[in-house]
């Protein structure tokens, strides 16, 4: 598969996880910048990936302190930007973070 899109992969013969996973990169692809040796979120792309991406579940985010501690929370390696693996950590976060929410209605 092509680093760069995903659109070669035939979505009609891919599983409900494997088409998840595909959406989790398409929006990466979608927000990050080249920085590097790879792709990276930085702060306004997360500010504007969570504003348009995780509206619904993260209706709070809206203020540059919160922006900032999010960032904060996400940057593991300190270098003021936001990788794949960082990225879906933080997805793995708010998906968790929904499970509880539903498992206690």
């Amino acid at each position: 598969m092509d680093a760069g899109t995903t659109a070669a992969v035939e979505p009609l013969t891919m599983s409900q996880l494997e088409k998840a996973a595909l959406a989790l990169l398409d929006v990466f692809q979608q927000y990050s910048v080249r920085a590097g040796g790879g792709r990276r979120l930085r702060k306004a792309d997360v500010k504007e990936l969570i504003g348009s991406e995780l509206a619904h579940f993260l209706e709070e985010i809206k203020e540059q302190e919160v922006v900032d501690k999010v960032m904060e929370t996400l940057d593991s390696d300190g270098d003021g930007e936001c990788d794949f693996q960082e990225f879906v950590a933080f997805v793995a976060m708010v998906t968790t973070a929904c499970h509880e929410f539903f498992e206690h209605e």
